[in-house]
């Protein structure tokens, strides 16, 4: 009973915050991000260390592939016909470093948090995530976007930045609504985002 009392009432919540917020299609946007979370196999600074080396391997490789996609489709089409590639540098830095892990990679739906990516931030919701499991994957992870390609340090909010990503299928508002990080009124409607999610689970 209380359960339902809390979720009416944040229900309720939201219809009153949500007229009076700005809505600029976290849903599509949702659906045009391809995530990476690499999940080490330990809190161990060894293991640590080595998610940060597979993270790198699996960047570097993957960035072969995703290279000349032009939709969030077309770079999980991708990712789909070279898992395989993808599993073969992820085994190879990890027995260069001397280690006997197994390594998984996994292709699905998967909820995330509102993360920020130094000058970006993601609402948190439901998106499409390459996983990389590094043995038990029991320690400490990483995320990131993957698609449009904003792991790397040289993202930015340069016209240059936002022209890849609208070339990729974002549109100005979703841009502008991921990197306007500082913006009490997006952090309010991430927040918000999330409060629903808890409830509703």
């Amino acid at each position: 009973m209380k359960k339902i009392m809390a979720v009416t009432v944040t229900l309720c919540m939201l219809f009153l915050v949500f007229s009076i917020l700005p809505i600029h299609g976290e849903s599509e946007l949702y659906s045009g991000v391809l995530r990476l979370h690499v999940l080490a196999h330990s809190d161990s600074e060894e293991d640590q260390a080595l998610k940060l080396k597979v993270r790198d391997g699996i960047l570097a490789a993957s960035g072969k592939y995703l290279w000349d996609c032009d939709s969030r489709e077309e770079a999980e089409s991708a990712i789909l016909q070279h898992s395989a590639e993808l599993t073969d540098a992820a085994e190879v830095i990890i027995a260069a470093e001397g280690f006997s892990y197994p390594v998984r990679i996994e292709l699905g739906q998967e909820i995330y948090p509102t993360r920020n990516y130094e000058s970006f931030c993601f609402p948190s919701g439901e998106y499409l995530s390459l996983r990389v499991i590094i043995g038990d994957g029991a320690g400490k992870n990483w995320w990131c976007v993957l698609f449009p390609p904003m792991c790397l340090s040289a993202a930015s909010t340069s016209a240059a930045a936002e022209e890849d990503c609208i070339a990729v299928g974002l549109t100005t508002d979703q841009y502008s609504m991921i990197t306007e990080t500082q913006d009490p009124v997006y952090t309010a409607r991430f927040r918000i985002l999330e409060v629903l999610e808890e409830a509703l689970r």
